[in-house]
């Protein structure tokens, strides 16, 4: 298959999960991939693979995302696509169970990894997105939708992910379109806690029974891999989607069926 056949596209948090996932079903469908990735075994791990070119980098900084950017630049004379799948989780920490000292430490965290870091990449990435009319896709999740799925800090960060895909689709069409998706439960990941919680150690994708746990709370009783989600982003960054900007797409197993 080619439905993204040429498409120059940067992937920001490509290492694992459905980061991971993204790359190799963009791979597969034909685009250029370029990569930015914090963990250096993981970056090894991606270039190994997949013969992609890596930045091993932050998604927080500034100078590292706009290495990733103008790599793909220079290398390929543009960049098409952009998705976001940078995250850090709370493992539902309400706020009832936060003492003053763990607010102070772990807000600040959640916003900037969780909310911060997709500013970060999309305002790298606008000057050569706007050039090629490109399009956006941010990592969202059913927690920007629904409580019960995260904590406070992470349930508060994803529906701030959600107001930046509706103001940038606003605000940058029609050059560019912003869309997301929405993911439920996923097998298979590697989403850390915040290290403000102590929970830095701690990955979600390593929880006891965890496709069990997925699939009995899903109305269609699935749980669903990094390879099925990747479906969604790229039917969103193929030609196919072109009238779709400020949408969501929800690879959740039916959560509002419940």
């Amino acid at each position: 298959m080619s439905r993204l056949k040429g498409k120059r596209a940067l992937v920001v948090g490509a290492g694992s999960g459905i980061g991971r996932g993204v790359v190799e079903a963009f791979v597969a469908e034909g685009a250029i991939l370029s990569a930015l990735e914090l963990d250096p075994n993981k970056c090894e791990r991606l270039e190994a693979d997949l013969s992609i070119s890596v930045i091993c980098g932050d998604a927080t900084s500034w100078s590292d995302t706009a290495q990733a950017v103008d790599s793909l630049v220079q290398n390929h004379g543009g960049i098409d696509i952009l998705v976001q799948c940078v995250g850090l989780f709370d493992f539902y920490r309400g706020l009832k169970e936060l003492t003053e000292e763990d607010l102070n430490q772990a807000f600040d965290e959640a916003f900037t990894i969780n909310v911060m870091s997709h500013l970060i990449s999309v305002k790298s990435a606008l000057p050569a997105l706007t050039e090629s009319k490109g399009n956006v896709i941010l990592t969202a999740s059913t927690s920007s939708f629904y409580p019960g799925r995260g904590g406070i800090l992470y349930v508060a960060s994803k529906f701030a992910v959600r107001g930046i895909v509706t103001s940038l689709a606003h605000e940058l069409a029609p050059e560019i379109r912003v869309n997301a998706v929405a993911p439920g439960g996923t097998v298979g990941t590697d989403l850390r806690g915040l290290r403000g919680l102590g929970l830095g150690d701690r990955s979600l994708g390593e929880s006891p029974d965890r496709a069990a746990e997925i699939a009995a709370r899903s109305p269609l009783g699935v749980a669903l891999t990094p390879a099925d989600i990747s479906e969604s982003f790229v039917f969103l960054a193929s030609d196919a989607a072109r009238g779709m900007t400020g949408r969501f797409l929800h690879p959740d197993g039916g959560v509002p069926a419940k």
